[in-house]
């Protein structure tokens, strides 16, 4: 087996390899051979079997997978003797093959490339926290307060009006004709939550159980479905009840009905919920400050076909999007190309920053454990109430979906590692500066940086 390297351009490696119309030979005969042991055929005993006549029932199929066998032999034996480190499975091509004659295919792959040493101590970012504040507290109580009203109509019956919660039916007309998803029967709404598009809402209060009323409103220019955004619609609405809300006293009694030994400790469980909230947000930005870091500083070239998957996977979970609510490249203000350029740059930066932290976390020696992965896969079981063993089952026999729920928990073990070694400032910020998204504090300060 001759093995050639045909060319060497940046990660991209060709080669060619000729195993000889001999060595085919011998490794058929050897499978002949082995066939012989255990063959039956009338006429013969058990294992006497001729080879010739073995080779005239079964050459044609052994011949095949001796070819198989041989090509994988031929692309192992090239990866090892050049000592390559594949990013995705080489891609083989049968180039020159008869019976009698030498085999001949072709070997493209992928390299992975020689990363750089990143030193952890050196990186430098800061963490935004921010403590839950007592007003705050408040707010959030009084909110679950409101969540667990009893609803009564009033007596003696009133006009609705905000803080009311109404039985309506609707039907939603843009230009006199009804619009998809813009109806529903016994539909409750609860006046001044803000859940429905502005104008719907404040064209309720006032009305009274038992009215018919039309509500216009004009569906915001940036609404999600681009066919109704910005129009002039109509809403045909029956009031089939209108409530007022009983709202419970925060005092021990609600406590202790929630499952609290008392007041303070249901005060101190939505303190803690609400900080965990802001705790969780806090990482979320001090992982993405490390990972702007480390793309920062450490440009390097990687696999194309990487680059490749990940782009499809990204823009098809794009294109998807777009297709679901309607929008449009021009409407978002870029074309077509421009955003597939953008993209293309998200994709790169993610192949890279995967890289970088494959090898920090190999080199580490960190490892998921088969118990962060059950937790994982339980977790997932969960979400599906009465198909728990079907989703247990399902990632039991399926490895790549076990791999998807594997890299996400590495890719956390290994920021949380790292920024264990890096230098950390913490920052204290207003929860609304904690919470506001990063993209868009970007923008108002004219950075473009991919993210």
């Amino acid at each position: 087996m001759q093995v050639t390297e045909v060319s060497a351009e940046g990660l991209k490696r060709a080669y060619k390899v000729v195993v000889s119309a001999s060595e085919i030979a011998e490794r058929v005969d050897g499978r002949l051979a082995e066939i012989q042991k255990q063959a039956k055929m009338p006429g013969f005993r058990p294992g006497k079997v001729p080879l010739g006549l073995l080779k005239k029932q079964y050459g044609r199929s052994v011949l095949g997978e001796v070819v198989e066998q041989t090509v994988n032999a031929g692309s192992q034996k090239a990866i090892e003797e050049h000592n390559l480190k594949p990013a995705l499975r080489p891609k083989i091509e049968l180039t020159s093959f008869d019976e009698g004659q030498d085999l001949e295919f072709s070997m493209d792959v992928e390299v992975l490339p020689e990363l750089p040493q990143v030193d952890l101590k050196a990186i430098q970012i800061d963490k935004p926290f921010t403590k839950v504040a007592d007003d705050e507290l408040e707010k959030a109580l009084h909110e679950f307060r409101h969540s667990q009203a009893e609803w009564l109509v009033p007596e003696p019956a009133r006009a609705s009006q905000d803080g009311d919660r109404l039985t309506i039916d609707f039907v939603g007309k843009v230009d006199g004709e009804p619009f998809e998803g813009g109806a529903a029967e016994g539909f409750k709404l609860v006046l001044g939550k803000g859940m429905m598009i502005p104008g719907f809402e404040d064209g309720l209060v006032g009305v009274e159980a038992g009215a018919d009323t039309v509500v216009e409103v004009t569906f915001p220019e940036d609404y999600g479905n681009q066919q109704l955004a910005g129009k002039a619609a109509t809403f045909d609405v029956k009031v089939h009840q209108v409530e007022a809300p009983k709202l419970p006293e925060v005092d021990a009694a609600f406590a202790e009905k929630l499952g609290f030994e008392n007041l303070e400790d249901l005060r101190s469980a939505f303190r803690s919920r609400l900080q965990e909230r802001y705790d969780d947000t806090s990482r979320f930005r001090a992982k993405r400050a490390l990972l702007d870091a480390l793309a920062a500083a450490h440009d390097f070239e990687v696999p194309p076909g990487m680059v490749d998957l990940e782009f499809e996977a990204i823009w098809k979970q794009l294109t998807d999007e777009m297709e679901r609510t309607g929008q449009t490249f021009e409407q978002a203000g870029k074309t077509e190309d421009e955003t597939k350029t953008e993209y293309r740059n998200i994709a790169n930066r993610r192949v890279r920053l995967g890289l970088l932290l494959s090898e920090i976390g190999r080199s580490n020696e960190i490892q998921v454990t088969p118990e962060e992965l059950a937790r994982a896969v339980a977790s997932q079981a969960r979400r599906y109430p009465g198909k728990e063993r079907e989703v247990f089952e399902f990632f039991q026999q399926n490895a790549e979906a076990r791999e998807q729920l594997r890299a996400p928990l590495f890719e956390d073990k290994v920021v949380d590692f790292i920024l264990q070694i890096a230098q950390v400032t913490t920052k204290e910020v207003s929860p609304e500066e904690l919470m506001r998204d990063p993209d868009d504090a970007a923008e108002n300060q004219g950075d473009t940086a991919a993210t």
